[in-house]
């Protein structure tokens, strides 16, 4: 069942067998099996996709229904005994995943040495629910009542550029005079532009677009070959302004911050691993009471 599920979800037996660690003809020969058994066929495939007979859209729904039911079941095991133990799978920004919540992640394994984790980073808005993770962090508006959210320090952004790139088009004094300069963007939001607030002054300023890259590590080092200026997380480039590789501009000017969250689903049984990753985490990227926002360059 749990072989026939994913290869619903996933789409195809090649993704389910990526999915769930085992070949194709595997799985191929676990929903023949499973077919076999009904006496009659829940998926229809050719050589170029596959679809969902009548019978089997009824019965993956019940499918689901069952796998759930098992894994409460686990789950209720698990609650009885006091140390978290068990898998938990994470979904987060690929930025915020690389730079920060790695790192926090081997502290926690210190304090749960039993819990498995299944990471993965993609700036997709997955469904934790539909794609069965245990939890989220997201970094702006939350439009899925569905979940729970816990509010987490802010997402910060700084704006910076190569010496050898300063010395040789200037040092900006004042942010309106980035529309003379040269950007590098991050593809999602190079086309929006650039907000920054100092006391009773704002400034909405939209820089040159020499390049966009749709991966903010190909940002940051397009900025450090001297590129042009960038906009890009304060917890990405934070080593590289103090080892002197960027200089920040503007540092007593303001960049929006965007909230960040961690969600899950309002229905799922705590557990003691899944409410030890939860506590954690919500201390680990607790508000820093010095600057307010995560990954802070003062």
């Amino acid at each position: 069942m749990q072989v026939f599920v994913t290869t619903v979800q996933e789409g195809s037996m090649s993704a389910a067998s990526s999915k769930l660690g085992m070949s194709p003809a595997m799985v191929g020969q676990h929903v023949a099996a499973l077919e076999e058994r009904l006496g009659t066929r829940l998926l229809n495939r050719t050589t170029r996709r596959q679809s969902l007979t009548d019978f089997g859209r009824t019965y993956v729904d019940q499918c689901r229904d069952i796998l759930e039911r098992v894994a409460v079941a686990d789950e209720e095991a698990e609650a009885s005994q006091t140390n978290p133990r068990g898998q938990l799978r994470i979904t987060a920004p690929t930025t915020f995943g690389a730079e920060a919540l790695m790192p926090a992640l081997g502290r926690y394994r210190e304090i749960a040495p039993d819990v498995t984790l299944d990471v993965t980073l993609t700036d997709r808005n997955v469904d934790i629910v539909e794609e069965g993770f245990d939890i989220a962090f997201r970094i702006g508006e939350l439009p899925d009542s569905r979940l729970i959210a816990r509010q987490l320090a802010p997402y910060r952004m700084v704006v910076c550029a190569s010496p050898q790139y300063l010395a040789s088009r200037g040092m900006p004094q004042h942010p309106s005079e980035l529309s003379n300069h040269e950007a590098v963007g991050f593809t999602p939001a190079a086309k929006s532009p650039w907000k920054l607030s100092k006391h009773d002054e704002a400034v909405e300023v939209t820089p040159r677009m020499s390049m966009s890259v749709n991966s903010g590590q190909a940002v940051r080092m397009a900025a450090r070959t001297g590129l042009g200026v960038i906009m890009q997380p304060a917890i990405l480039l934070t080593a590289d302004i103090e080892s002197g590789l960027l200089v920040r501009l503007f540092p007593d000017w303001h960049l929006r911050e965007r909230p960040m969250w961690l969600v899950y689903h309002r229905d799922r049984r705590m557990t003691p691993r899944l409410r030890s990753v939860i506590s954690f985490a919500i201390a680990e990227f607790a508000p820093k009471p010095d600057d307010g926002g995560y990954g802070g360059v003062e």
